[in-house]
């Protein structure tokens, strides 16, 4: 299998640590903006190539992944909300992040990217307020959402400051060498 992304996509990463949580085989192909928008007809990372099949999301992968080691990727409901929770508030920071690194618009300027910050804002409040696991291993929910702080926390987005289970949650993330050993770096 062949994983196409950049080091530092949360998106990507998740995958990559699921690749070497489950120790199967791949190939990790680091590609920019540029190449994802050649090869992922939503050019977009991350990008799975297993043979014939080609899979453009995250989530698809992740699914992939665990299928074919044999377990089990969301394991009930509240694991399925808290994961598509963390999607829904890391797709608003990366929508608040590059608007504002490429096009140097801000939520002072778009009403539209004023309700994606309400939405971190509020969805982060509510994450907090989940109860999370006191030890590893992590869910593969509490994995994106740790992925999540961490990514979010590197740019400078948030503060961890006033949520404390999240804080938690990512302590305890840092704690796991495969998580420690897929941080971006630049």
């Amino acid at each position: 299998m062949e994983l196409y992304g950049s080091y530092t996509s949360p998106f990507v990463r998740q995958c990559r640590i699921a690749f070497l949580q489950t120790a199967l085989d791949f190939d990790f192909i680091e590609i920019d903006m540029v190449k994802s928008a050649e090869l992922s007809p939503t050019q977009k990372v991350p990008l799975l190539v297993d043979c014939e099949l080609q899979l453009t999301d995250s989530s698809s992968i992740l699914t992939h992944i665990y299928e074919v080691a044999g377990e089990d990727f969301l394991s009930d409901v509240e694991e399925v909300e808290l994961y598509h929770m963390t999607n829904t508030l890391m797709d608003a920071y990366v929508n608040l992040f590059m608007l504002a690194k490429f096009d140097g618009i801000t939520p002072e300027k778009s009403l539209y990217l004023t309700r994606q910050q309400q939405r971190t804002q509020s969805g982060l409040v509510a994450m907090n307020n989940k109860k999370f696991s006191q030890a590893l291993p992590l869910t593969n929910a509490e994995m994106r959402v740790a992925v999540f702080l961490d990514w979010a926390t590197y740019r400078d987005l948030l503060s961890l400051k006033d949520l404390p289970n999240l804080q938690h949650l990512l302590t305890l993330a840092n704690t796991d060498p495969i998580f420690v050993e897929t941080a971006p770096v630049g």
